[in-house]
């Protein structure tokens, strides 16, 4: 059956239906794994985009059980080149019981060159190359997150006396929860618009301010409820928490020309000089300008164009990360900074049971 990907810039890319044929509108993002791609489509972040695969062969290895990010799909699209649909796993027959409406046989390259060239690009999955353009999904709603989030708080025990991590879900990946337990910690999940006496009712030994999608500024409300948390409590905050914290305590975001999304992407630890092959998957940075070096100090860059990929407070136990430590998909090789977490919390838990 003919679909259409046409965007605003002008161009329509012809292409076949894949998954459910039903319209679908959003902003065109493209990622550049090579794998991952289950992962890349159940991942919450992207909801409400229409995510292009560059890389031109998806599907090739079925779907795996277990190996999805979300309960469910949250993106609006995809955008594909070729679909390996043999034994394994139909990725075709998965979007379809999933409800994502797809497009293959696209030029997807030239689809990431035009994003790369024009910034902010948004585009109609359709069956007709002439679709009404407009009425374009708001970054800044809250809607997002709200999709993304849990509804109740979730608890997975750990081990007697293991510290307690209160994660605020913002559309938290399930791998960031399974780090944290396997570095030792029982996790509580709650929404994002949970009270903040409730959290500490909790008695949480730390915070973690998950990943999610859409603006960062569309969360300032809630973030004078948690500054009182976060400087009392050692926090960690991924992609859009570690945004979040910056906004929190003096500093601020921008929009990226294009964003970085995939498994491929450069940071160099600014104290060793250490790069780190990382998973990412953002719209949004921290504003280095933003930031009082007397307070915040950048501990990671991007190689390739220098934003700023972490930051940890001087004064408050604070750390973000742009990047995603827990990968999926993606290298392995900035696991450690979860490690690096579980000390910042136990120095704090050793102080606060020896004085």
């Amino acid at each position: 059956m003919r679909a259409y990907l046409v965007l605003d810039t002008g161009e329509v890319f012809p292409g076949q239906w894949l998954g459910r044929p039903v319209e679908t509108r959003g902003e065109v993002v493209f990622t550049t794994g090579m794998t991952g791609y289950q992962e890349t489509l159940t991942d919450p972040s992207y909801a409400g985009q229409v995510i292009t695969f560059t890389y031109p062969l998806i599907g090739n290895y079925g779907v795996i059980p277990g190996e999805s990010e979300g309960r469910r799909p949250l993106c609006a699209g995809a955008v594909m080149s070729e679909v390996y649909d043999g034994p394994g796993g139909s990725l075709g027959e998965w979007l379809s019981k999933q409800g994502v409406p797809a497009i293959v046989g696209v030029d997807t390259r030239a689809v990431a060159k035009r994003v790369r060239d024009r910034g902010l690009v948004r585009g109609v999955i359709s069956a007709s190359p002439r679709p009404p353009l407009g009425d374009w999904p708001d970054p800044r709603s809250l809607e997002w997150v709200s999709r993304a989030a849990t509804e109740k708080p979730l608890h997975f025990p750990g081990e007697a006396g293991a510290p307690h991590i209160v994660v605020i879900d913002l559309g938290a990946k399930a791998s960031i929860i399974r780090a944290l337990r396997r570095s030792g910690f029982s996790v509580t999940v709650v929404p994002y618009h949970w009270a903040p006496e409730k959290i500490r009712e909790l008695k949480p030994d730390g915070l973690l301010l998950s990943n999610g999608p859409g603006d960062p500024q569309a969360l300032k409300p809630f973030l004078p409820g948690w500054v009182p948390l976060i400087r009392q409590i050692p926090t960690l905050g991924i992609c859009l928490g570690h945004q979040l914290l910056a906004l929190a305590l003096g500093g601020d975001t921008e929009r990226l020309p294009y964003g970085h999304r995939g498994s491929n992407h450069p940071v160099r630890e600014c104290a060793t000089g250490r790069v780190w092959i990382t998973s990412q998957n953002h719209g949004y940075a921290v504003r280095e300008d933003s930031l009082d070096p007397g307070e915040w100090e950048v501990t990671h860059r991007h190689v390739n164009d220098g934003t700023v990929e972490g930051i940890a407070h001087r004064k408050y136990p604070v750390m973000g990360v742009q990047f995603h430590p827990e990968a999926r998909p993606g290298p392995t090789e900035a696991n450690p900074l979860f490690d690096r977490f579980a000390s910042l919390v136990l120095a704090r838990k050793k102080v606060q049971v020896h004085g």
